[in-house]
């Protein structure tokens, strides 16, 4: 029987039980519903293509919700097990970011509703060195020890990354519980990092997203599809052609001693207003800043120690892609947050174009007196494969 005709039993046994009034009222509020459900089912059926020369999951409008797992690989899980584990990672990706269930899925209702699911993987150095060890990046490790940091092993390094996202939290759930049953034979969990941004459908698309400060975080990224993307983010480099590095910092923003600082000194920490995101010395998000513009004191607009003129430098090829999301997990008794930022950045080269811009945050940035750097790692970005392919066969064939 037809949808519609379901619908016409359904207005006529109200019509029946009540006045024609009130079933016509009723009847209205079905089509809502239905309509309702219909747009929401169309947002879940959204999918992601998963072959192509790049992984999905990065040059794309992110999701509202990202989960990070971080692996280590269990002793004697050589070139031809790291083989078989991609193999079979590949499959299940593959299946679920098309909405279908994953092999031996054995709650195969979950995964019709893809919601833009991606499945993005990341090799880390042992990883890499297991399978060649000639083929090893020279940045790819841990990053150099900044002063800023505190960083805690539970949040920091490892072996294999899977980067699992999707605007539904059920689906990302999911997945992850497919995906992570491959891993079981091969690497052990090392750690778990769950980010939020918006509700998917709460902001028009493209608008830069704002963390737990409040502040538009991401103004300057490079846009997707641009030459200027492709220069900075993919890489050229043997196995890791078309592929890219990811960079994850878990950032603690300690939100009680954030809410003692008025709004002007909020601002100048970081060089925007906070409502539009606009240099100090601007009035859109994206004008562009006037480093000279000085007060009527005398005095930078936009100060040294200002967290965008830090970010900013004059060499065109430091600049990354963020794709950063929000944490807030259970708070300490003592504590009203325990909240920050899983800062993400893709680039083609973790040293050339990252590690500048950090070092001199960590030497003289505002906003350092109420972030801290807690968990650090860095992952090389196989790039994509072709249908009846795998990811990280070009390290692996």
């Amino acid at each position: 029987m037809s949808e519609q005709s379901d619908g016409a039993l359904t207005r006529r046994g109200l019509l029946l039980g009540a006045g024609a009034g009130l079933g016509a009222v009723a009847a209205i509020g079905i089509d809502r519903a239905v309509a309702s459900q219909s747009e929401q089912a169309t947002q879940g059926e959204q999918t992601i293509p998963f072959h192509g020369a790049h992984q999905a999951g990065i040059a794309m409008i992110p999701q509202a919700y990202g989960s990070f797992y971080a692996f280590d690989l269990k002793d004697g899980v050589d070139r031809d097990g790291l083989r078989k584990l991609m193999r079979l990672l590949t499959d299940d990706a593959e299946r679920l970011t098309a909405g279908r269930p994953a092999l031996a899925d054995s709650e195969p209702e979950l995964a019709l509703v893809p919601a833009r699911l991606t499945i993005t993987f990341g090799f880390g150095r042992e990883f890499v060195r297991r399978a060649d060890p000639a083929a090893v990046p020279n940045w790819l490790g841990p990053l150099p020890a900044f002063e800023i940091d505190n960083l805690d092993p539970a949040w920091s390094e490892g072996d294999l990354l899977i980067q699992i996202a999707a605007d539904d939290p059920v689906t990302v759930s999911h997945a992850a519980r497919m995906i992570l049953k491959d891993t079981r034979s091969f690497a052990s969990l090392r750690w778990l990092q769950k980010g939020f941004r918006r509700a998917a459908g709460s902001m028009p698309e493209n608008a830069t997203m704002r963390n737990l400060f409040g502040q538009l975080d991401g103004t300057v990224n490079p846009r997707p599809g641009t030459d200027e993307f492709n220069r900075l983010v993919w890489s050229t480099d043997g196995w890791l052609a078309n592929g890219t590095s990811i960079v994850i910092r878990r950032i603690d923003m300690n939100l009680e001693t954030w809410d003692e600082v008025d709004r002007p000194g909020r601002e100048q920490s970081v060089g925007r207003f906070q409502d539009s995101g606009a240099p100090l010395t601007g009035t859109n998000e994206h004008d562009e800043p006037d480093f000279e513009a000085v007060t009527s004191l005398g005095l930078p607009v936009i100060a040294e120690y200002a967290h965008m003129r830090r970010a900013r430098s004059d060499n065109p090829e430091e600049r990354i892609f963020r794709r950063a999301y929000n944490y807030d997990d259970t708070p300490p008794s003592s504590d009203v947050s325990n909240a920050g930022q899983i800062f993400t950045s893709f680039q083609a080269d973790v040293d050339r174009q990252y590690v500048p811009i950090q070092t001199r945050l960590a030497e003289l940035d505002l906003l350092n007196q109420w972030t801290e750097p807690i968990g650090s790692a860095v992952f090389a970005i196989p790039p994509g494969c072709a249908e009846g392919g795998y990811i990280g066969e070009t390290l692996l064939s």
